[in-house]
């Protein structure tokens, strides 16, 4: 028997052969060429293993102030680098891009800090929660400016008025409360829905509001009566509670989304159901329109972004994904919108072609949540592994 192999301490050019003789042997072992591990698969599964082990971050900047499960995030209309988030550890910040030192971390709540928003001039920012208050801050001085209260029942969403300090929000109470937000004062109850009212906004001409509920209705109102103007209900409309709206641009279609896989278009000047965009087979999760096309995207558990023509009423692409879709923001002007999974993944479409046109990684849990910065240099993402995290997006300006 011989063993080939180098001698200690010489290279392959001296390369000899050693020799065991047949009394040197002490107990021979058979052994089944079966049972040995063969080499290749050996380097591949180590291979496999320490790919696994290096996770991939495509993220310029993460936030990591928060110590339990993010649910909402919003970028300042006016500064760039000025981004809020909120949480299940009843802590809201308001936070730097790039920036570790300076994080405000937004008290006062003693629930889940449900919602956030920034005032459209950029000086105010109100931080929303379960816990029935609505916290308001000055975003040049970095203090609380006031306390606004409903019934006490937790606050589902929170929106500015286009061009005021007026808030509004939706509670678990079925109603939608609106202050003053300068002076926190309550102005309106507005009172008619018959479950937590879900969803909802002001026109962008800041004329009207339609809130959504999870008793399948919509509700156009007068902001100034608080009387409701159109209830959009029944056949032809959804069967099962609203979770998503969103307005065009001429404050004249809602483009609305329900947990009965369903999305309809309602003209809001007549109250009517204008039309349906099918194409999702499981509940929608958001839905968001295109400030330069006359685009909307809708985003479903079904794992599919949808582009829809909303003159034609029509697809244009879907985008498929891994798992479901949670959230969506077009990227300011472009055709390119961004998508949030369940499977952590952010993802950048071109709503032209249908193409994944970029998959960022970081995330190890759901995405809850999209926001871009003004400048449209970066989009700012929220999960429920506890962090926000920050990737570069200027190449799709």
């Amino acid at each position: 028997m011989s063993i080939s192999g180098e001698l200690p301490g010489e290279g392959s050019d001296g390369e000899e052969e050693v020799f065991i003789n047949e009394e040197d042997i002490i107990h021979e072992i058979t052994i089944d060429e079966q049972d040995l591990p063969d080499r290749d698969d050996e380097d591949e599964d180590g291979g496999d293993r320490m790919d696994d082990s290096e996770d991939v971050d495509d993220s310029a900047y993460i936030f990591q102030g928060h110590k339990d499960e993010v649910f909402t995030v919003a970028c300042s209309p006016t500064d760039a680098s000025l981004v809020a988030s909120g949480g299940k550890d009843d802590r809201g910040f308001l936070w730097r891009i790039g920036s570790a030192e300076g994080a405000l971390e937004l008290t006062g709540h003693s629930d889940t800090v449900s919602t956030v928003a920034f005032s459209s001039d950029g000086n105010l920012l109100a931080c929303g929660s379960f816990d029935g208050q609505i916290n308001v801050w000055s975003t040049a001085t970095r203090s609380l400016q006031g306390t606004l209260e409903g019934s006490g029942s937790g606050f589902e969403w929170l929106k500015w008025h286009p061009r005021g300090h007026l808030i509004i929000a939706g509670s678990e109470d079925c109603n939608v409360w609106m202050w003053n937000a300068d002076h926190n004062t309550i102005l309106n109850t507005f009172a008619g829905h018959s479950s937590t009212v879900t969803c909802g906004d002001f026109t962008p001409d800041g004329k009207l509001m339609c809130t959504g509920s999870d008793d399948a209705t919509l509700r156009i109102w007068d902001p100034r009566s608080a009387q409701s103007r159109h209830v959009v209900r029944g056949h032809g409309y959804h069967t099962d509670g609203l979770t998503c709206l969103s307005i065009t641009l001429d404050s004249q279609t809602v483009v609305s989304g329900s947990k009965d896989n369903s999305v309809h278009l309602v003209n809001v000047n007549s109250g009517q159901v204008v039309g349906s965009l099918v194409g999702h087979s499981n509940s929608i999760e958001c839905v968001g329109i295109s400030s330069s096309y006359g685009w909307a995207a809708t985003g479903s558990m079904d794992q599919k972004l949808i582009i829809w023509d909303l003159a034609h009423q029509s697809s244009r692409c879907t985008c498929e994904h891994d798992e479901g879709v949670t959230s969506l923001a077009w990227l300011g002007s472009s055709r390119y919108v961004a998508s949030g999974c369940i499977d952590g993944k952010v993802r950048i479409w071109d709503s032209l072609s249908g193409d994944c046109a970029r998959e960022f990684s970081g995330h190890a849990d759901v995405v809850q949540s999209l926001a871009v910065t003004t400048d449209g240099n970066a989009l700012a993402s929220i999960s429920t592994d506890g962090s926000a995290r920050v990737f570069d997006i200027s190449m799709f300006k």
